[in-house]
């Protein structure tokens, strides 16, 4: 099954042969359904999901195409720009969303840690001259 950011990243010509193909396969688990000989009754869901993406993602390229953008403008592909990047950053093939958010937290944790001892003063005679100001 292939995820959405697979699918964003066909060009459209690519991405019109997978469709093609994906339609044939699925008109085929019908007729294997109709024939009794499907095994596998998910699968056809599946494909008719994957089917689903790419016309999705092909009607967001003809909308953005009617409005002027660039392919790398549309929100799902930046989203998966920005994920291939971290990815390949951080030395992964795939990541999850659980992944992504965690690891944001960590940095966010690391960050507030590190500004926390900078806000407060560097030394104690420092302190004490304020003090002696008031």
């Amino acid at each position: 099954m292939a995820t959405a950011a697979e699918i964003s990243e066909f060009d459209t010509e690519e991405l019109e042969r997978q469709l093609g193909e994906t339609r044939r396969e699925l008109f085929n688990l019908r007729f294997q359904l109709a024939t009794g000989q499907l095994d596998n009754f998910s699968r056809m869901s599946h494909v008719r999901k994957d089917v689903a993406r790419m016309l999705t993602e092909l009607r967001n390229r003809e909308i953005a195409e009617a409005e002027g953008l660039a392919l790398d403008q549309l929100p799902a592909h930046k989203a998966a720009a920005r994920r291939r990047d971290e990815d390949e950053a951080k030395g992964r093939d795939k990541s999850t969303a659980s992944e992504r958010r965690a690891a944001a937290r960590a940095e966010d944790e690391e960050r507030s840690a590190a500004e926390a001892p900078a806000t407060e003063p560097a030394d104690d005679d420092a302190a004490e001259d304020a003090e002696e100001g008031n």
